[in-house]
């Protein structure tokens, strides 16, 4: 009987018939046991006290709210420690589940109304998972031939969406001020559209020593600055540092007398200045070009 069925199925077709019975039973015992408030009131007061900064970076951990970005946390390297979801998530979204949420640690359900304490927006997603924080600092090295690095970028949206421009055009690694809004603010994963699971993102108190040593590697620090040359005439040169300021105050003086050479988007119309994310896209695809 054996070598009847073996002539009909090779090893790797009856390896995978096997992998995908198994995925099936792990799905339907999963089902079988949906509950709701697995979560202890404790564990569910912990994990919604991630919403804070300070709670964050003392846990080395952070929230992550959408299938979306959820797929691209899962994606990367990064551990993910439970996935936490509405029973009517699930209903309309067995998709989801279908495309490898297994990595977690542990998959629970909650009430509407108890999820809610996990997010900061006004419409849930109701799905949301606890990833523990990569060790962004380990090492401090850059490679690229293009650096973006950013100065009091505060706003979190702005974050976001820079970091978001960066992976687009191909920036690897982003260095951040100490003054520059937190990575991990669900504000700014939500407008880095999951960029910042793609990015070596270097957070760094010590931001203009920091700059320094990298010109004695041989980069040069461009500054994005309204007094600066024309981008559009800017010749590149070597590996090269772009550093984008606040643009309510721009460029700190420290930052002004320890950069190279000084760039700017030409003004055409009567605006008085440029949203600092919209100025990134412009001058990363002028120095990317």
């Amino acid at each position: 009987m054996f070598s009847k069925l073996r002539g009909k199925f090779n090893t790797k077709s009856l390896y995978h018939a096997i992998n995908e019975l198994l995925t099936f039973l792990k799905k339907f015992l999963y089902l079988k046991q949906l509950k709701f408030n697995m979560l202890t009131k404790n564990e569910l007061k912990y994990y919604s006290s991630l919403l804070q900064k300070k709670v964050r970076q003392k846990e080395c951990k952070f929230l992550v709210e959408g299938g979306k970005l959820i797929q691209e946390g899962l994606n990367s390297n990064l551990k993910c420690e439970i996935i936490l979801h509405t029973k009517s998530f699930f209903d309309d979204n067995k998709q989801f589940f279908e495309k490898g949420i297994l990595p977690a640690d542990r998959i629970e359900v909650l009430k509407s109304l108890d999820f809610n304490k996990l997010t900061d927006t006004k419409t849930p997603q109701e799905v949301a998972a606890v990833f523990q924080m990569p060790n962004r600092n380990s090492g401090n090295v850059l490679s690229g031939k293009l650096i973006c690095a950013l100065e009091n970028i505060s706003d979190p949206g702005n974050l976001g969406t820079i970091l978001r421009n960066c992976d687009w055009f191909g920036i690897e690694q982003v260095i951040l001020d100490g003054n520059c809004a937190e990575v991990y603010n669900p504000k700014v994963i939500r407008a880095s559209a999951g960029s910042v699971f793609h990015l070596d993102i270097f957070e760094q108190d010590d931001f203009y020593n920091f700059l320094k040593l990298q010109k004695q590697s041989g980069y040069q620090i461009l500054c994005a600055d309204l007094d600066g040359q024309n981008i559009y005439n800017y010749k590149q040169a070597g590996k090269e540092i772009i550093v984008l300021a606040n643009e309510a105050n721009g460029p700190t003086k420290n930052l002004l007398d320890i950069s190279d050479t000084k760039v700017t988007i030409p003004k055409r119309g009567k605006a008085e200045s440029l949203n600092v994310a919209s100025a990134s896209a412009v001058i990363l695809s002028e120095l990317t070009n």
